[in-house]
């Protein structure tokens, strides 16, 4: 039996599709070189976008403007300025950790070439904004609220990325968990789930004080969203994960498992599972290991169990907005399935 927010995602989808429709806009000019922004530009934007997952992030936006009584089509040009952010940020992941393959396809900039990707991820940001601003629904005071809060969330995301990655560029194994958590809350909890609520809220017509209260179920939720996907990499169904499995060995990334374990494994496996993991090997045995040994130093475990804390956590602050009068009864059982569906989730 599918979850409440299953169901949920499953109605307002063709919503958020809708509105996508169109999203990555189109030359800015009818003459002879139509035809080719189109193809280099405008295009490569739009199949990407097209290829899109179970679309979470915009309709968390929808659920944002519901929960405080608004409507669903409040918050749709939200829901396109999220997804097209998601679009800029997976575009230009990809470049920079080198990807091959984003949803089972070659990545952009693998078809289009380095460049022409860059340039259709930054499209995609141009886009995030037209989106708010050509929205004639909002109105000049919650356009500008709904714009600051994108700003605010896309600074957050980029904060995020900055430690990912500079910490792999610098080889730092000396992350603590607490570094792992503050990164992944900025990278990640900020746009896959706070931000989104926060901003249909907005949309709505929610003041931003009273917004920020969705924060309270987001942000934990969004670290379990994360763990969760963590999880999955290394312990999940391997057939489901495809050739994603387990690359964050490959990529040597500094995962909560992995943190965990390094602070806990004896010199010797600390040593081994650098090495391992600073190698990026890309051998089911060498991979294997490395799980092992992530497992001995309780990383495994420690996941688990924070994920279902911070779950816990989203859904004791969906009660107490629920027992404020903050969000609707309806909202309350919503986001704590929504909580619950990201612990439970096999992809």
């Amino acid at each position: 039996m599918a979850s409440p927010f299953v169901d949920y995602l499953a109605r307002r989808l063709p919503l958020v599709e809708r509105a996508l429709a169109g999203s990555s806009g189109t030359p800015l000019t009818d003459g002879a070189a139509a035809g080719d922004l189109d193809r280099y530009l405008y295009q490569p934007l739009t199949r990407f976008t097209a290829s899109g997952g179970k679309r979470v992030r915009p309709v968390l936006c929808l659920l944002g403007a519901e929960a405080v009584g608004g409507s669903a089509e409040d918050a749709l040009s939200c829901a396109v300025a999220v997804e097209l952010f998601q679009s800029a940020a997976l575009i230009h992941d990809d470049i920079a950790d080198e990807g091959e393959l984003r949803r089972g396809e070659p990545c952009l900039h693998r078809t289009e070439g380095t460049g022409l990707a860059i340039n259709a991820g930054d499209l995609a940001l141009t886009r995030v904004f037209e989106a708010v601003l050509s929205d004639g629904r909002l109105g000049a005071d919650r356009a500008v609220a709904v714009l600051a809060e994108l700003a605010r969330m896309e600074r957050h995301t980029l904060e995020g990325q900055a430690l990912d990655l500079g910490w792999v560029r610098d080889d730092r194994w000396d992350v603590t968990p607490d570094d792992y958590l503050y990164m992944v809350r900025s990278k990640t909890a900020w746009y896959t789930v706070a931000s989104p609520l926060v901003l249909g809220a907005l949309a709505a017509g929610l003041p931003r004080e009273a917004a920020r209260e969705l924060e309270r179920v987001g942000l934990p939720a969004g670290l379990a969203f994360q763990l969760q996907d963590d999880l999955l990499n290394l312990v999940g169904d391997a057939d489901a994960q495809g050739k994603d499995f387990r690359s964050d060995i490959t990529e040597g990334k500094r995962t909560l498992a992995v943190v965990w374990a390094l602070a806990h494994l004896g010199r010797s496996e600390h040593d081994e599972l650098v090495a391992l993991l600073g190698a990026h090997v890309t051998g089911a045995a060498e991979k294997d290991r490395a799980v092992e040994l992530i497992s001995r130093g309780g990383g495994i475990e420690r996941c688990r169990e924070l994920a279902r804390e911070r779950t816990d956590e989203a859904r004791r602050a969906a009660h107490e907005l629920a027992q404020g009068g903050r969000v609707s009864v309806e909202a309350r059982d919503l986001l704590c399935s929504m909580a619950d569906f990201f612990v439970e989730r096999a992809s």
